[in-house]
């Protein structure tokens, strides 16, 4: 059966860019920091598109306590945190102190930066050390793909039931189809988009947004 869907032309891109997103100067601004500073790594930098999504999911969702794995330079932090209410808090896992740097006067700005906390170190580290309980309403996964079945299991034992997990890059550039694509990182994503599949505690839905989106939802 033929996919109902629509070829994602620039043009078209463009249009969903003007309609569907809610336009944020603050957000812009970040976005043309990190392409200026970053170079050929703001690749990393999540779609617009998906920072609009992530922030109407938070909201709808009454989430009051947020994770996320892999920051960069704090855009999808940013959506999240300024979703979450007043009392709401947020704690990002990266890394790199070159990139998470760039983010910090932003949140500043945006009145957020009392929301996050941001733990410098491997994510599977910081979130084991963590109560093995739900705590957590929300989470971004967006980090090193080797570890993404890993990241799944921690992170869902630790999300309180209706709570929602995203998880970014699970088509890897279309590599997931690829017969020829074996390296690490694709089997890895291809692992747990075949676990989620299948994964009877959760129910889910993947987006064919940016490099592939999937929401998760805890039964």
């Amino acid at each position: 059966m033929a996919g109902k869907f629509v070829p994602l032309s620039d043009e078209i891109y463009d249009y969903v860019l003007r309609h569907g997103h809610n336009r944020d100067p603050l957000l812009a601004e970040l976005q043309a920091e990190t392409h200026r500073r970053a170079g050929i790594h703001a690749r990393m930098q999540i779609d617009p598109i998906q920072g609009s999504l992530m922030a109407l999911l938070v909201a709808a969702s009454g989430a009051q306590r947020a994770l996320e794995i892999g920051t960069f330079t704090g855009y999808s932090a940013l959506c999240v945190a300024r979703a979450l209410p007043p009392q709401g808090h947020l704690l990002c896992c990266d890394v790199s102190q070159e990139w998470t740097a760039i983010a910090r006067p932003y949140w500043e700005r945006a009145g957020v930066a009392a929301k996050i906390t941001l733990k410098l170190g491997p994510a599977l580290t910081t979130v084991r050390a963590l109560p093995a309980q739900p705590s957590f309403d929300f989470a971004f996964i967006d980090a090193n793909k080797d570890d993404y079945p890993a990241y799944y299991e921690e992170v869902l034992t630790r999300l309180h039931p209706n709570g929602l997990i995203l998880v970014d890059n699970v088509l890897q550039r279309g590599l997931v189809v690829d017969a020829h694509a074996n390296d690490s990182e694709v089997q890895a994503v291809r692992a747990l988009n075949e676990r989620i599949a299948s994964d009877k505690r959760v129910d889910a839905v993947m987006l064919p947004l940016a490099d592939g989106l999937t929401i998760v939802r805890k039964k």
